[in-house]
């Protein structure tokens, strides 16, 4: 498989990211409502009121877009793993980073599944994980123990792994609340926690 050319140009004016950040909304709105059987470069700047040579200015194809949003909503979740990461509650905190994952991409499910599968088919798995690494900061057991970095990787891909499993495959539990304590119990159980603390 041939390497994405991501991004052809990056935008530096305001009006610029503003046509960047209607085409990739505009992309997440057909995959969502269509899938990618409707997911054309042409769809995606009628929908997103550009001409298709002001996408084509920023994206050499229609992969390149389903990555560009990917990437941007990987570092929205990011983002919000960051801000979930510093509670002081580390039983109420594993929570908060598991919802920030579920609720990552506006709920939009299907989007989310395409546009993950053609970010992990280009990505480097070991800085996409680096991202992540403050996240893992600070954990500990239930004894107050920090986690040694073999016991922050373990756990942090057991949660992703099953999260990532729940995207690819489409799984119709993955906003559920079960799905949400399932994994908290996993953390929790590793962590050597009581399984019914804060919610």
């Amino acid at each position: 498989m041939k390497p994405v050319e991501k991004v052809r140009k990056s935008p530096r004016q305001s009006r610029a990211q503003e046509s960047v950040d209607c085409i990739l909304e505009a992309a997440a709105r057909i995959l969502e409502a269509e899938g990618e059987a409707g997911f054309t470069t042409n769809a995606v700047a009628q929908c997103a009121g550009v001409s298709i040579g002001t996408l084509y200015r920023y994206f050499p194809d229609k992969r390149a877009v389903l990555v560009a949003l990917a990437e941007r909503e990987t570092e929205t979740h990011r983002q919000a793993v960051i801000a979930a990461a510093v509670g002081e509650n580390p039983a109420a905190r594993d929570r908060a980073l598991i919802r920030a994952f579920v609720g990552a991409f506006a709920r939009r499910d299907k989007a989310r599944r395409i546009a993950m599968k053609a970010m992990l088919a280009e990505a480097d798995h070991a800085e996409l994980a680096s991202r992540f690494a403050d996240a893992e900061v600070g954990i500990t057991d239930a004894r107050g123990r920090p986690l040694t970095r073999v016991q922050a990787f373990v756990l942090a891909r057991a949660v992703q792994g099953a999260l990532r499993a729940a995207v690819l495959e489409g799984a119709d539990f993955l906003q559920s609340r079960e799905f949400e304590d399932e994994l908290v119990r996993l953390g929790r159980s590793y962590l050597g926690f009581g399984v019914a603390t804060a919610r």
